[in-house]
């Protein structure tokens, strides 16, 4: 017999898939303690350093980007003194706390803006090796970190001149909320930049001075796990199937004081793509956010559930595998025995015949068999047809399993109306919004800088062509645009570089960044910049939608969407419909209340609310920083079902449903196993033994499988060649004969 046919292999991987399911229902249901911290939260914490990392990297490489690209549009043109070069970048950008400019040749400072640049940093005489303009980090005499980016300025004929620029490592636009620290920690971690904990000149009482302290210090113990932790390689360091972030992330506990449990994430700084290395990933920086998160006093119920489940499962897999033994596998294998010895000629006694089904009709035809090899001629004995048949009796066993796998699936640890979303889940949910907001803010207000560098180079004596190759080198530069292009005040336009431009001819506007359509399949966000001393000449860039679609995809807020001053979406992390509503009566409520002033400008705001049984979390933030993107009115709003997280109530209700799939599974894969295997074979065989006990003998019986049904198959085709042959022995019938005769 085959290792995987036959009636046995079935039914014992079915009692062993549904005793281990039992085991699993125990221990993963059976929990006697609850997580004092949900594993949502820790989650949560480590996702917001990833945002941190994200924002971070950005901003460094932008501002390395920002400075190369403007030194090489200062190089292209005719040459300018010192001044008016960090007069324009001034103009320009706010990014940096310090500007200056040095003669290489002699180390000379030529110019200076803003704070003093740590110029005894620089050796100028080692500026022409690999990775000298690169960025680097000079401390302070005071303590603090700086952030020296380089460029040249070089025009033929005047001595080359290094661009220096400085900054400080504070995160742009993240929101921390309260009771909340950030850090950036390099690779000995020490803290190079901190913000959330006060400083001692802000606190005013010795209990403050104490929580400061021991916040400090607690900070301080996460940089130096977290230090280490990044070390390790990205692919070994994540869980398998996670993603999302291409650094290393993570979450760490802390001390517990007075009822609250610190908890941080930590983040590396990461490129966008995994193995693409940028500027800030260079510089071995990491991030460490820190939070109180109050501890859940309370514990799960017990293993009862778990056990009950278990031992119910039990009892009905020991019944039905009790049902598939008694009337399947004991009766198939009675008629093998049987049928081995008709084969064999033991004629003698009759055939033993099983009870129901297929078998009994098989053992039916098997003892009418017995007789026509007897001599007994039962050709013309109709068949006796059970009224249950075995494909009856498998699927009594499948809703034995099923009467256990439905409650689980459907009724039992619904977590809907029970669950208790932590406070601090809807709390990050709002900050974490509020800071993709200031990023989106950002990008635009770049993307318009951008363009006001350019119109500032390019003057009022650029020809066309060169138009041209100053817009194509910027559009190369930065992904950001589809479309650049210079426009006259008639609406006209001069030059172009990328896709056909949208705006529409004649129709200039005052406002920097505005939405070029109200309807369509996608919305056209365009920013502008004026040339000076062109009359009112503009210069023109369309952002691409996916662009902006990119800055949304972070893990861990959900469906994500930026709505216009009127509701209408504007773009999103996923599907969407352009300029339609926000689902939803309670959503567009939210972006309403968020929208209002509360005291001198808008706040993000977050909520929970259930819904028809379903819990959801949302948050909505405006935008309320500075620069041209202000204008716009969009706000972003984030919401996702509370069921997705990994809270303790809904952890139970997936593990109960995930039990019953299981189960649902074991007993599919099984008994529909054994139906292909067995019962259509069966059903088959019987069709073919009560036509061979009818009187068919032409039909040759071919088993289907080696398997107990194959072992019947062959021994009815031996007993069909011996019917013949037992008939050719058999005497032929004589007349009576008569005294007369005898006589």
């Amino acid at each position: 017999m085959s290792l995987l046919g036959g009636i046995r292999p079935p039914i014992a991987v079915l009692s062993v898939l549904l005793l281990s399911l039992a085991a699993i229902t125990a221990l993963g249901l059976g929990r006697t303690a609850q997580d004092r911290v949900p594993e949502a939260v820790l989650t949560s914490q480590q996702q917001f350093a990833e945002d941190g990392a994200i924002a971070l990297r950005a901003s460094i490489d932008e501002s390395f980007t920002d400075l190369g690209r403007t030194a090489g549009l200062f190089n292209a043109a005719d040459p300018v003194s010192p001044d008016a070069v960090l007069d324009k970048i001034s103009s320009v950008y706010q990014k940096w706390t310090g500007t200056a400019v040095v003669e290489i040749s002699s180390g000379k400072l030529l110019a200076a803006r803003g704070e003093n640049v740590p110029l005894t940093a620089i050796d100028t005489t080692k500026l022409s090796g690999k990775d000298a303009l690169g960025p680097r980090m000079v401390k302070l005499a005071n303590g603090e970190t700086r952030l020296l980016s380089f460029a040249l300025l070089s025009w033929p004929g005047a001595p080359q001149q290094l661009l220096v620029a400085s900054s400080n490592l504070r995160f742009p636009g993240i929101s921390l909320g309260q009771f909340r620290s950030i850090a950036v920690i390099d690779a000995d971690a020490d803290i190079l930049s901190s913000d959330g904990i006060p400083q001692p000149e802000q606190l005013l009482t010795d209990t403050q001075r104490a929580d400061a302290k021991r916040a400090d210090k607690q900070l301080k113990s996460f940089a130096k796990t977290a230090s280490v932790k990044v070390r390790q390689h990205p692919m070994s360091a994540k869980e398998p199937g996670s993603g999302g972030f291409p650094g290393v992330s993570g979450s760490l506990l802390g001390s517990l004081h007075t009822g609250d449990r610190s908890v941080a994430g930590y983040a590396s700084l990461a490129g966008v793509q995994p193995g693409e290395p940028t500027v800030a990933t260079g510089l071995g920086l990491s991030v460490v956010a820190m939070v109180a998160v109050a501890e859940n006093p309370t514990t799960a119920a017990g293993p009862f559930f778990g056990l009950v489940a278990a031992g119910a499962l039990v009892v009905v897999g020991a019944l039905a595998v009790a049902l598939l033994l008694g009337t399947v596998q004991r009766p198939l294998i009675r008629l093998f025995l049987e049928s081995r010895r008709l084969t064999r000629g033991d004629l003698t006694r009759p055939v033993s015949v099983p009870s129901y089904g297929e078998a009994a009709r098989i053992g039916n035809s098997l003892e009418r068999l017995r007789r026509q090899l007897l001599g007994e001629d039962r050709s013309a004995e109709p068949p006796r047809r059970g009224r249950f048949g075995t494909r009856g009796l498998i699927l009594v066993c499948g809703v034995l399993v099923l009467a256990w796998c439905g409650p689980m699936l459907l009724l039992l640890n619904r977590a809907d109306d029970t669950a208790v979303v932590p406070q601090q889940l809807v709390n990050d949910q709002r900050e974490r919004t509020d800071t993709l907001t200031d990023r989106v803010r950002r990008a635009l207000n770049e993307g318009q800088a951008d363009l006001l560098s350019v119109a500032t180079l390019i003057g009022a004596g650029t020809s066309p062509a060169d138009m041209r190759t100053v817009l194509e080198r910027t559009r190369l530069e930065h992904d950001r645009y589809q479309s650049l292009y210079v426009v006259d005040t008639s609406g006209k336009v001069v030059a172009q570089a990328g896709d056909t431009p949208q705006q529409p001819a004649g129709k200039a506007s005052s406002q920097l960044i505005r939405v070029l359509n109200d309807s369509g399949k996608k919305p056209v966000i365009a920013a502008q910049a004026g040339i000076p001393g062109r009359d009112g000449a503009t210069v023109v860039g369309e952002f691409r939608i996916d662009f902006l679609n990119g800055l949304l995809k972070r893990p861990g807020l959900g469906q994500i969407n930026i709505v216009d001053d009127k509701q209408r979406i504007i773009g999103g992390n996923t599907g969407y419909r352009a300029f339609q509503e926000l689902p939803g009566e309670r959503l567009r409520t939210l972006v309403t209340g968020t929208n209002q002033k509360t005291g001198v400008s808008m706040h993000p705001s977050g909520i929970l609310y259930r819904d028809g049984g379903k819990v959801q979390i949302a948050a909505a933030a405006p935008f309320v920083g500075g620069g041209a993107a202000k204008t716009l009115g969009w706000t972003v709003v984030s919401r996702q079902p509370a069921s997705s997280l990994a809270i303790p109530e809904y952890r139970k209700q997936n593990l109960t449903v995930l039990a019953g799939l299981l189960g649902m599974a074991a007993a599919i894969a099984c008994l529909g196993w054994l139906h292909i295997i067995v019962v259509r074979p069966l059903r088959a065989l019987a069709d073919q033994a009560e036509a061979l006990a009818g009187g068919e003998r032409r039909t040759v019986l071919y088993p289907r499988h080696h398997d107990e049904v194959g072992a019947v198959t062959r021994s009815l085709e031996l007993v069909r060649q011996q019917l013949p042959a037992q008939q050719k022995r058999e005497p032929a019938p004589t007349a009576p004969t008569t005294n007369a005769e005898r006589t």
